[in-house]
């Protein structure tokens, strides 16, 4: 073919082409019969589809004749066999055929089914074929960014938490700010002096109002945050400063670079409870069971301990072990702490870079149920209140978030956007949105939990929570 006959031809093709609209029906082709006739006759052969045969070509008459016709009449009409082969077709009549000379031939139709098959199908399936359930969208970026300035890059802090009422609060430096997620407004809370600061840790209590604020120079302070108003500063609990913080109803448990875990009873004016000593080093992590029946710390002492409060006594016989279980398998600091939503005695924990392990414990029997490298460090965890997922945060090389799926320990999904490494995560109080806050100062919330379920509103009770008799001090 010469270039001017195929230029125009792809020319023509272009604009056929062009005419057509993107995804959208393609018409079917019409039905065009054939415009030559076909004889009838068997012995003209007139080829036709590959697998569907051109049934003009075919003499019915013929058809019909040959499979109508008896076995013994097709015999007849062939040649003469010898009396041996004739004696083994009758053998294998006898013993093969039993005597049935129509194999596979036409008959009556097969008597209806009682009951349609497709019917019977449809009745059974409810019990025994569940749907496939629909994989989740995880998105791969951030929702939103805020940034962060002057965070203090300290993997050993705890600055971030979210609060029962959808309030984020955020310690940058000696000032915490108060993020609301539902008009997202900015407010600032508190601002310390430098002698004082900066502030090394942060913990909404359970009824969202109220906060506990942790300081560097060892003091604990107690804030209302719809009135921006001090409520009482926690003094001596500590010689040094307080990293971390826990609340289980009206105890709020405090972790201090001195190695202790001191129980306050917020409500009373002698508010230390239990003093816990378990931990040579800095206290880096606390979380409290689901049932608040246990304890979990874990220090730069790579030790992780389980606080049991049926074991707890204000002055313990001198030399007696307080904690329940000691679990010393990690290598490095851990300050990853979470207890599993549908499991009540599994606990994960995180090791630090030396470690870059997640582990899981049952804290009944002591038992190490699994062990997962990681390939970093292990900052933080969170649990998918709604799937059994388990979310990590990490520092060098990669600085993401991975989400596991549980027993597996499988990769879902790794999510990247922070330059630094991944410090604190806090989960939103519908359980879908998990905001980070990392050494880049900057503050990211991802919805790798799926998406929230229409709230059902809860009554309030003026008068309920840890501090409700707060004016009235014992």
């Amino acid at each position: 073919m010469d270039a001017g006959s195929s230029s125009s031809s792809i020319s023509s093709e272009k604009r056929r082409m062009s005419s057509r609209r993107p995804l959208q029906d393609v018409p079917s082709r019409p039905f065009l019969p054939s415009m030559h006739t076909t004889s009838r006759n068997p012995s003209s052969r007139q080829s036709g589809d590959r697998f569907i045969p051109d049934r003009s070509a075919m003499d019915m008459d013929v058809a019909y004749y040959l499979l109508t016709q008896t076995r013994k009449e097709k015999e007849n009409a062939g040649p003469a066999s010898s009396p041996s082969k004739e004696a083994y077709r009758k053998l294998l009549a006898e013993n093969l055929l039993k005597n049935r000379t129509r194999i596979l031939a036409f008959h009556s139709k097969p008597p209806a089914p009682s009951r349609p098959f497709f019917q019977e199908a449809d009745a059974v399936s409810p019990h025994h074929a569940k749907p496939a359930k629909q994989r989740r969208y995880i998105p791969q970026s951030a929702d939103r960014t805020l940034d962060a300035p002057d965070i203090v890059d300290d993997y050993y802090l705890n600055l971030l938490d979210w609060g029962s009422g959808n309030v984020l609060s955020i310690a940058l430096g000696n000032t915490v700010y108060l993020w609301d997620a539902s008009d997202g407004s900015t407010s600032e809370l508190v601002t310390v002096d430098d002698d004082a600061g900066p502030v090394t840790s942060v913990s909404w209590a359970p009824d969202g109002r109220h906060i506990a604020v942790g300081l560097n120079s060892s003091d604990v302070q107690l804030w209302d945050s719809t009135s921006n108003r001090s409520l009482r500063t926690l003094r001596g609990v500590h010689g040094s400063r307080v990293g971390s913080l826990a609340w289980n109803n009206n105890i709020l448990s405090t972790g201090g670079m001195d190695g202790k875990i001191v129980n306050n009873d917020v409500r009373v004016r002698s508010h230390v409870v239990q003093t816990y000593r378990g931990h040579q080093q800095e206290v880096c992590g606390l979380k409290w069971s689901g049932s608040g029946q246990q304890l979990a710390s874990g220090g730069n002492d790579n030790l992780v301990h389980i606080w049991d409060v049926s074991m707890a006594s204000a002055n313990p016989p001198r030399g007696q072990n307080q904690w329940f279980h000691r679990f010393d398998d990690h290598m490095a600091a851990v300050k990853a702490l979470a207890w599993c939503p549908f499991q009540s005695n599994l606990l994960a924990s995180g090791g630090g870079g030396g470690d870059r392990c997640i582990k899981f414990w049952n804290t009944h029997t002591g038992a190490c149920l699994n062990s997962v490298d990681t390939g970093s460090q292990v900052c933080s965890l969170l649990w998918n209140n709604k799937e059994r997922e388990l979310l990590s945060s990490h520092g060098f090389t990669q600085n993401q978030l991975t989400l596991w799926k549980y027993p597996s320990m499988v990769r879902i999904a790794e999510l990247t956007g922070h330059t630094s490494r991944v410090l604190f995560m806090a989960q939103s109080p519908d359980g879908c949105t998990v905001a980070s806050a990392a050494g880049d100062e900057t503050l990211r919330f991802w919805n790798v939990f799926g998406t929230p379920e229409a709230a059902k509103p809860a009554a309030k009770s003026a008068n309920s929570g840890p501090f409700s008799s707060f004016n009235h001090i014992r």
